[in-house]
């Protein structure tokens, strides 16, 4: 049976894109940690489903509704307060592991995405918050809000950039990364608790299934159904060798002589949503040093019964660049299909959003709270 530690060895750290109240309070988060789980991920739809989708929340809701709190204070309230407890279960991984893994994620506001300068600013603001040193705030790789990654490291706030679907997007993020580190190390931190910049840490959040979900349809269309269930496994392995050029560059060994630290490759999206597809082939075949997979707790289990351990991240570029070069001469842009799924993919947070601050609105009237 393979195990967690398997994967550590070969470089890849488990983290789980998964929180929930339950989660923390039965101590099952601290056994998963104790079992090789490394970090933590949240979106905006992880806590509609569990602040909207549960009655685990409700008492809260209440009480602080009768305070005459907002429906996105008492949201805020409610995460932050999850992501401190998440923080503190991983804060042991953290230590031991010199602040390369033992993170939990927190989103900006999706309804930012658009808007650099107030997304640097709520990133800022919610670190200092939260005031836990293994938290990373969540910011969009739109183009939009590229400035705001740059702001936020250069302000010491270590940052998940999300939502990389594209390669050249990915590049676009990595500059980012460099100009944020680049500020900060002649500079230092601004935001309290900021760290230095051989301390800061961050991640790049590349999304996986829904490429296969988008160009197999395309696929499917033109009468080519064999060639599907391949471009996700393509893509994310050429952007595992562009980081690998990118991360050997004289800009990199620059920061590099200064104490700086990689920004890892996050693997996110690794549930299969076709069946036919295994459960665990976003996890088998993107498997490397230097990275990460962040899990839902379903594929996680399914990893734990029969996944396959192997060095695969590496293995069969040339085939991936002759996938990806198949799929253009059947007119399927790659690089076009990854940006239409990033635009999707902010609309599909601004829903769940939406719906959570509905959601605690009702709640909030039925406790007595005031009506605006």
């Amino acid at each position: 049976m393979p195990q967690l530690a398997d994967l550590l060895a070969l470089g890849q750290s488990i983290w789980l894109d998964f929180i929930r109240r339950s989660l923390l309070d039965s101590g099952e988060m601290a056994a998963l940690v104790a079992d090789g789980v490394r970090g933590m991920t949240s979106n905006p739809a992880i806590f509609e489903k569990a602040i909207a989708g549960s009655n685990e929340y409700d008492a809260e809701i209440a009480a602080l509704a009768r305070r005459g709190l907002s429906a996105e204070a008492i949201y805020e309230t409610l995460a932050v307060e999850d992501i401190r407890r998440a923080a503190d279960v991983l804060l042991p991984v953290y230590r031991e592991s010199e602040g390369r893994d033992g993170f939990v994620s927190l989103e900006v506001d999706p309804f930012l995405a658009r808007d650099a300068a107030a997304t640097a600013a709520e990133a800022k603001r919610l670190y200092a918050r939260v005031g836990r040193p293994n938290l990373m705030i969540k910011i969009p790789s739109t183009t939009e809000s590229l400035p705001a990654v740059a702001e936020s490291l250069a302000a010491g706030v270590n940052v998940n950039v999300t939502l990389i679907f594209g390669l050249g997007n990915y590049r676009q993020v990595v500059s980012a990364f460099f100009e944020g580190l680049e500020r900060l190390a002649e500079r230092g931190p601004e935001v309290p608790g900021g760290h230095p910049v051989e301390r800061i840490a961050s991640v790049a959040s590349f999304f996986v299934s829904r490429i296969d979900t988008a160009i197999d349809r395309e696929l499917e269309a033109r009468g080519v159904g064999e060639l599907a269930g391949k471009a996700a496994i393509a893509n994310g392995r050429l952007a595992y060798a562009a980081f690998r050029d990118l991360f050997a560059s004289p800009r990199w060994r620059k920061l590099a002589s200064r104490g700086a630290r990689i920004q890892r490759l996050l693997w996110a999206s690794t549930s299969t949503k076709n069946p036919a597809y295994p459960p665990t082939l976003y996890v088998d075949e993107l498997i490397g040093p230097d990275t990460v997979n962040t899990v839902p707790p379903e594929t996680l289990e399914a990893f734990r019964r029969g996944g396959r351990v192997a060095l695969t991240v590496t293995q069969g570029i040339d085939g991936a660049r002759d996938h990806v070069a198949r799929l253009a001469q059947l007119g399927i842009d790659l690089e076009a299909v990854a940006a239409r799924l990033q635009q999707e993919g902010v609309v599909a947070f601004e829903r769940p959003f939406r719906q959570l601050l509905a959601s605690i609105a009702e709640k909030r009237l039925r406790a007595g709270g005031p009506a605006s």
